[in-house]
């Protein structure tokens, strides 16, 4: 027979869980990320109580005793989570419990439930990770903007259905990746300020009788605001899921940049040699260089839409309160973090040490009708046709010198066909229309390909991560700070202050 499990909530229950019940609904692998900020949340908590005179000052000095005891054991590596005991909660719960004795480790759960603490847990987490994700997006957006300053006239064929379509400049390609990614730290902005409000207080789902001070609490954890409706507080996880919404696009993105890398690092394209740290070889091919590393970039974005679909089946169907399927939404989060994370250390590096083969681009921006487009603006501009006719006449043209299998720079065939349809246009003026280096610079508006704007952009986008840097910084501290004033009260009280005489 399964050996029965006492737990904290027993009371009601005339037996007690088997083991094979403990081990279906237990949550410790998730939970175990969460200690610290257990920890630091139930001192929070306990300096609220004593505060409010809910709990006495002789309590609290008990409780914050055995939670700090509890904090070091854990950075020692002597404080692991029990299977038997559930969840993180009543982990650390019973840690007072066996040693402070219930009549003052009892009193930490009074005013709160599992179900707003293990959203502080979450939120708590959830934040702080948003931002290292931040840091990482801005270190890759470092290694573009270094591409870019480097190669702002180095051009480059520019691709439509991965197809030459119109030169642009490597300086170009690297600035529209800062402006994508740029457009996730917005996204991962707004999740970290959802994430950023208080759930403790809500309790189980009602609030309580229990004079408590939720703005207390949100400043000695660091929040924004409260997260004021009791019911919506138990039954959000739109947070998660805007979370992991966000973590998605980063992949998505992630996964576009590790496609081009890997097409342009072939034989056929030429383009990038990547850095012999950062590749693979075959077991069996010697010649091999494999870009393993864009490759496992693209294959786990899947992983992390899987964890936003996960989320998404779980909430679609459950009512307003606290439901057990909730335990399912820290795993699934947790490895999108995981991913995101490993992604963002590497990728940046990889760039950095990546060689553009410019002389390639070169070649291949002139081999295949990339300024069509610019011969045909010229012949509306100079000649008075209509952009469609004039698309027409380009388009035959490029035909006729595709079956004969030259280009544009069989100059005196250009001329010839261009005649042939009345239209007469010197080869010297034929060069400097379907020179590539020169369209670059002809595309003058806003964004576009020119060195004036690609620089200009370079300047704005340095502007815009200067100015994320700073809010990370900012949220960073308005962290750091919570952590120092919660720990000098419990500081304070472990030597014999009373909360009372702590201002708010």
């Amino acid at each position: 027979m399964p050996t029965p499990q006492k737990t904290l909530w027993g009371g009601r229950f005339s037996a007690s869980l088997t083991t094979d019940t403990v081990a279906f609904t237990h949550s410790i692998e998730a939970d175990t990320r969460l200690i610290i900020y257990d920890i630091w949340g139930s001192q929070a908590h306990a300096i609220m109580l004593a505060r409010q005179g809910i709990i006495a000052d002789t309590d609290l000095r008990e409780i914050l005793r055995w939670l700090r005891k509890a904090e070091e054991d854990f950075q020692n590596g002597d404080f692991t989570l029990d299977p038997n005991k559930e969840d993180v909660h009543m982990n650390v719960e019973s840690y007072l419990i066996e040693n402070a004795g219930r009549e003052f480790g009892g009193k930490l759960h009074t005013a709160r439930s599992r179900n707003d603490q293990v959203l502080v847990d979450a939120h708590l987490y959830i934040r702080e990770e948003i931002l290292n994700i931040q840091r990482g997006i801005s270190a890759l957006c470092d290694a573009f903007l270094s591409i870019a300053k480097k190669h702002v006239d180095t051009v480059m064929p520019g691709y439509t259905h991965t197809q030459h379509a119109q030169p642009i400049s490597l300086g170009f390609w690297a600035t529209a990746y800062i402006s994508m990614f740029l457009r996730d730290q917005k996204r991962l902005q707004a999740a970290y300020e959802l994430a950023n409000t208080n759930p403790l207080g809500a309790c189980a789902l009602a609030g309580t009788t229990f004079p408590i001070d939720r703005h207390l609490t949100t400043k000695l954890l660091g929040f924004d605001t409260p997260h004021e409706h009791a019911l919506d507080v138990i039954s959000s996880r739109d947070f998660i899921a805007e979370t992991l919404f966000a973590l998605s696009l980063v992949m998505a993105n992630l996964s576009r940049i590790s496609e081009e890398l890997v097409y342009w690092t072939t034989y056929e394209f030429g383009m990038a040699v990547l850095d012999d740290a950062y590749s693979s070889g075959s077991s069996i091919m010697p010649q091999k260089k494999n870009a393993d590393i864009a490759e496992l970039t693209r294959g786990r974005t899947g992983r992390v839409y899987g964890a936003l679909l996960d989320l998404l089946t779980n909430l679609k169907g459950l009512p307003m309160g606290y439901n057990r399927d909730f335990q399912e939404d820290k795993p699934p989060l947790w490895e999108a973090f995981d991913i995101v994370k490993a992604c963002l250390s590497i990728l940046p590096e990889l760039l950095k040490t990546t060689e553009f083969k410019t002389e390639r681009m070169a070649e291949l921006v002139n081999a295949n009708f990339a300024t069509a487009t610019e011969l045909a603006n010229y012949l509306v501009k100079e000649h008075q046709i209509s952009f469609r006719e004039s698309h027409e006449i380009v388009g035959w043209l490029v035909g006729e010198l595709a079956q004969q299998e030259k280009t544009f720079i069989d100059w005196e065939l250009t001329q010839s066909l261009m005649r042939q349809k009345g239209i007469d246009i010197p080869i010297s003026q034929l060069k400097q229309i379907l020179d590539a280096e020169l369209a670059l610079q002809n595309n003058q508006s806003l964004g576009g390909t020119s060195s004036n704007e690609v620089s200009r952009m370079i300047e704005c986008f340095e502007e815009q991560l200067n100015a994320i840097a700073i809010g990370i910084y900012n949220c960073q501290t308005q962290i750091e700070d919570a952590k120092k004033e919660t720990q000098q009260i419990v500081d304070d009280v472990l030597e014999g202050s009373t909360t009372q005489t702590d201002g708010d």
